[in-house]
């Protein structure tokens, strides 16, 4: 029985004769996403801005319009309400009264607790304070920082500083997008988002790495080929193992996104696109790049043609 392919294995699809126009768009779009970002701004969820969070299953259905009549009376600012999971189950957020400390919080809590009444079942009771979710903060801003120059390092180790700056660039445009598509969507930017960025990172660096190593290969193997020929070859000879790697990951993740519940549901969101656009800037970003840049053609210092060197 033969295997079922879905890419062909001798596939010649010219990428990078639309490598201007990809490239175009993505900056287009990284700067379309860094103004977005600064003047909508992120939905910071209750990590990074502070609040009191509590999960609560009711008896039956939840009836989410009559508890926000309930908690929109008691005066404790915005307060936001979703169903979750089950249809029983129900996220309320609540703003961190600006004084009183731990003690204001507590009345806070109390307040909800008296208002919703018996039947109502506490699983989950949180106060974060705006110390914290600035440490938070902080601390997500750095990982991802310190991420992409620990990948910047490695790239450089292991290939050249051409190979190194393209990947990284395709990794700032990846992180960029992410952050614009939640600030258009104004999705809930949370702790689970800066996990997800990291897996990305990771996902797509990855997916670059193949092709590098296959563009070094062809390097050495074809030393007159065309530079935009032999990045072409590379990416189609990988192109079968990219799309079943991508198409893979994404088939779990949709099944995540679909039935994990509205808790994990921007954190899914978060990969899927990340998962898109790290396949497509490992394509049309981080390997043309190396044409702008430029690349060493001879890579004799590890091969035979170093000692064919020394007999000369």
């Amino acid at each position: 029985m033969r295997h079922l392919k879905l890419i062909p294995s001798d596939t010649k699809i010219p990428f990078i004769k639309f490598r201007h126009v990809a490239v175009g768009i993505s900056v287009l779009l990284i700067i379309a996403s860094a103004a977005l970002t600064m003047m909508r701004g992120l939905n910071f969820g209750i990590d990074f801005e502070g609040g009191i969070l509590l999960e609560v299953a009711t008896d039956g259905p939840a009836d989410i319009g009559g508890l926000r009549t309930k908690l929109g009376s008691l005066g404790l600012g915005e307060v936001q309400i979703q169903e979750f999971g089950e249809a029983n189950d129900v996220l309320i957020r609540v703003q961190t009264p600006d004084e009183g400390g731990d003690a204001a919080s507590q009345a806070v809590i109390d307040k909800i607790k008296g208002a919703l009444g018996e039947g109502v079942d506490y699983r989950r009771v949180e106060v974060v304070g705006p110390q914290v979710s600035g440490e938070l903060i902080q601390s997500g801003v750095t990982a991802v920082i310190l991420a992409i120059i620990l990948m910047l390092i490695y790239i450089w180790f292991r290939f050249e500083w051409q190979f190194s700056l393209g990947s990284v660039l395709a990794l700032v445009h990846d992180v960029a997008l992410t952050i614009g598509v939640f600030s258009f969507l104004q999705l809930d930017f949370s702790l689970q988002t800066i996990a997800a960025i990291l897996t990305i990172i990771g996902y797509s660096m990855n997916d670059t790495v193949v092709v590098y190593d296959r563009i070094r290969e062809n390097l050495r193997k074809y030393k007159r080929m065309d530079l935009g020929e032999l990045v072409d070859l590379s990416i189609n000879e990988t192109l079968s193992r990219t799309v079943m790697t991508s198409g893979t990951t994404l088939l779990a993740l949709f099944a995540l996104y679909i039935f994990g519940g509205e808790v994990l549901r921007d954190f899914t969101f978060a990969m899927i696109f990340g998962i898109l656009v790290g396949t497509y800037s490992s394509i049309f970003i981080a390997s043309p790049l190396l044409l702008y840049i430029g690349v060493k053609r001879d890579w004799s210092g590890t091969g035979d043609a170093k000692v064919q060197q020394a007999k000369g």
